[in-house]
């Protein structure tokens, strides 16, 4: 059998999107051949058997260059693959759906917002499955959407033998307001008034270079950065975020119930104490531990609990968190799960 892939990005490199290298690297073990048409394309290493096509976007082309490229692919290489996967971009669906379903191709869109435009809610109804991973995701109303797993390597995200600062806290995300690190800073603030001890890092870019949220939040962060309690770091390659969590002991997450932030699951499988705004998460960390992503008052009083945390709770909550990514959300797991639908 074989494959087709759309998908943003095909890049090691890639901050945000470079975990679906692992995706493409797993499926490609099950198929014949596989296909994987992209928007762009940077560093890979990929199996022989993968073919990786760009529409071009590494290297500054038209919108409507992208769509001429995107048909170019789907049509030439029609007679190269059965089923197609697309990965969130449900334009890519609306764009070819058709031409799919005629040809007799099965359909699988990966979408996990909580709130969508008009083209997800025709994808949906043109693809025969519809995955997701958060309870809280548009598409879950749908009679063809699949709850799946989150897909973590937890081969790669895995407790580090270094012993870690139990006073460590981690924003690991873009810096972008959905993702709500002003709250973050305004917490940090907050425990440092109260003479909480703690160090902290905030790694990440915004989507947009020249943002002017992103330029508050780091003028923000200037007086505990000078306080030497908080530091600021560029975004990282997916590909180093292992050795990132294994520095920290606490990772906070304040994107908003929704979608399930793949970097939770990558810090709980490496054995950080997780804070989140997530309601997936209730019932698997303590509920103190589940903040209010608006609240800064709410989100420090999450923190200190984590802080406060003694050894053998701390040990037996990490181990809590790793199994859960293990036995639910893991890499085998997701690949297995899809393989069926693919192959149904």
């Amino acid at each position: 059998m074989r494959l087709l892939i759309l998908t943003q990005a095909v890049d090691l490199d890639d901050p945000a999107l470079g975990f679906f290298y692992r995706w493409i690297d797993e499926l490609a073990k099950q198929f014949e051949h596989v296909h994987v048409v992209c928007l762009k394309k940077g560093t890979y290493r990929l199996p022989e058997n993968v073919a990786v096509h760009s529409l071009g976007k590494e290297s500054g082309t038209s919108r409507l260059k992208y769509i001429s490229r995107f048909y170019r692919y789907i049509f030439s290489l029609r007679q190269e693959y059965d089923v197609i996967f697309v990965h969130m971009n449900s334009e890519y669906v609306v764009l070819g759906g058709a031409f799919w379903r005629l040809w007799g191709k099965r359909i699988v869109l990966w979408r996990n917002h909580k709130v969508a435009g008009f083209s997800t809610w025709l994808a949906a109804h043109i693809v025969q499955v519809v995955c997701y991973t958060s309870p809280s995701a548009y598409v879950r109303k749908f009679r063809n959407a699949i709850l799946m797993p989150i897909g973590i390597d937890t081969n790669m995200f895995v407790p580090s033998d270094t012993p870690r600062d139990t006073h460590s806290i981690l924003f690991f995300g873009r810096l972008d307001e959905v993702k709500h690190p002003d709250v973050f800073v305004r917490a940090l603030e907050m425990l440092h008034e109260r003479g909480v001890s703690f160090t902290a890092d905030i790694v990440g870019d915004p989507t947009d270079p020249v943002s002017k949220y992103a330029h508050t939040v780091r003028n923000r962060a200037t007086t505990l950065a000078l306080e030497g309690v908080l530091q600021m770091h560029p975004a990282i390659a997916n590909q180093g975020a292992p050795e990132l969590f294994g520095a920290h002991a606490i990772y906070v997450n304040l994107t908003p119930s929704g979608s399930f932030d793949k970097t939770i699951g990558e810090a709980a499988a490496s054995g950080c104490i997780v804070v989140a705004a997530n309601e997936v998460l209730r019932g698997i960390v303590p509920d103190p531990l589940i903040v209010d992503p608006l609240s800064a008052e709410d989100v420090a009083r999450g923190m200190e609990v984590a802080l406060d945390l003694g050894v053998s709770e701390r040990a037996a909550l990490s181990k809590t968190l790793r199994d859960y990514v293990v036995h639910e959300h893991s890499l085998t797991l997701l690949v297995g799960r899809l393989m069926g639908i693919l192959r149904q």
